[in-house]
C-alpha cells in the first residue's frame, strides 16, 4: 500500500478548516481529520491517528486558546510532525507571543493552496525517501542533559482514558520523561523500540486489561523486570489488592491521583 500523508486540521476558522480538508483530499489524496480546537480532542487524535502534519486555522484565538496548542510541543520537538499555522498578522503576533512551540510554518490568509501543497509535497517526499514508519509517530525526546549526574527517569503511562493520560502527563512532566499510550498493544509496540524505568498501568481497559498486560510483560524477559504501578478507580480497589498477591506489581494508586501521592509512590519504587 502506497504512503499517504496524514493531516490533522483544527482551529477556530471553521470555513478554512473545511476547505483545507476538502482540497487536500480531493486534490492530493491526503488522509485528513478535523477536530475542535480543544486540548482533549487534539491530544486524543495525535495519539490515535498519528498525523504527519497539523494545520491550525486561526480566527482571533485568545492567549489561553493559543496555549491549548502547546500540547503539540513534544511531537514537533521530536521531529515526528510538522505544524502549519494559517493566520493574519494579528493572529501571527498572538501565536508568536503565547505559543511555546519552537518550529512551525506560518501561512497568511487568504491561503495559497499552491504554497501549501508545495510544502506538503516536500514533506511527503521526504517521508517516503526516509521510509519513515508513520506508526512510530511518538518518539522519545533525546534529553541533551542525559549524562548529567541525575538523569530524568522515563515513565510509560498506559490508560484508555484521554483525560487521565493528559492529567498524569501534566502532573509528572516536571520530574520525569513521560510517554503516554492508550492500550496494551500500543505499550508493547513502544517497548519493542524504547525502554522505560517504570510503567503506570490502568487496571480496567477494553480488549486487554491491566492484569493481562502485566502478565504479558512478565512473560517477556526483556520487560519482565520493569516496575509496574496499577492505576485504579475506587470501585475496583479491593479487586486490585487481591491481584497484588497474584501478580506482584510494585503497588497501586487510586485515581484521580494527587500529584504528591503519585510522585511519592514513584519515588518509593524508583528511589
Amino acid at each position: 500500500m502506497s504512503f499517504r500523508l496524514k493531516i490533522l486540521v483544527t482551529g477556530k476558522n471553521k470555513r478554512i478548516v473545511k476547505d483545507i480538508c476538502e482540497h487536500c483530499e480531493d486534490d492530493r489524496g491526503y488522509i485528513t481529520t478535523k477536530c475542535r480546537p480543544e486540548r482533549e480532542p487534539i491530544f486524543d487524535i495525535i495519539h490515535s491517528e498519528m498525523p504527519n502534519v497539523v494545520i491550525i486555522c486561526m480566527n482571533d484565538e485568545t492567549s489561553s486558546e493559543i496555549k491549548t496548542y502547546n500540547i503539540l510541543c513534544e511531537a514537533i520537538k521530536s521531529g515526528a510532525m510538522s505544524l502549519f499555522v494559517i493566520a493574519n498578522e494579528e493572529d501571527k503576533r498572538m501565536f508568536s507571543k503565547y505559543s511555546e512551540i519552537s518550529k512551525l510554518y506560518f501561512l497568511s490568509r487568504p491561503v495559497s493552496l499552491f504554497t501549501l501543497y508545495e510544502k506538503l509535497i516536500y514533506i511527503e517526499t521526504e517521508l517516503k525517501e526516509m521510509k519513515k514508519d508513520s506508526s512510530a509517530f511518538i518518539e522519545e525526546y533525546v534529553n541533551p542533559n542525559a549524562n548529567r549526574k541525575h538523569p530524568r527517569r522515563r515513565i510509560l503511562v498506559v490508560d484508555d482514558d484521554t483525560q487521565q493520560l493528559m492529567q498524569i502527563k501534566d502532573l509528572l512532566d516536571e520530574f520525569y520523561d513521560v510517554t503516554v499510550v492508550k492500550s496494551g498493544n500500543a505499550a508493547f509496540k513502544f517497548l519493542r523500540k524504547k525502554t522505560c524505568d517504570l510503567i503506570l498501568l490502568d487496571y480496567l481497559m477494553p480488549e486487554m486489561d491491566g492484569p493481562d498486560v502485566l502478565r504479558a510483560l512478565r512473560d517477556n524477559e526483556e520487560t519482565a523486570d520493569i516496575p509496574i504501578i496499577f492505576l485504579t478507580g475506587v470501585t475496583e480497589k479491593m479487586i486490585v489488592i487481591e491481584t497484588l498477591t497474584e501478580l506482584m506489581p510494585q503497588g497501586y494508586v487510586v485515581k484521580p491521583a494527587k500529584k504528591s501521592e503519585l510522585v511519592a509512590k514513584i519515588i518509593d519504587v524508583l528511589g
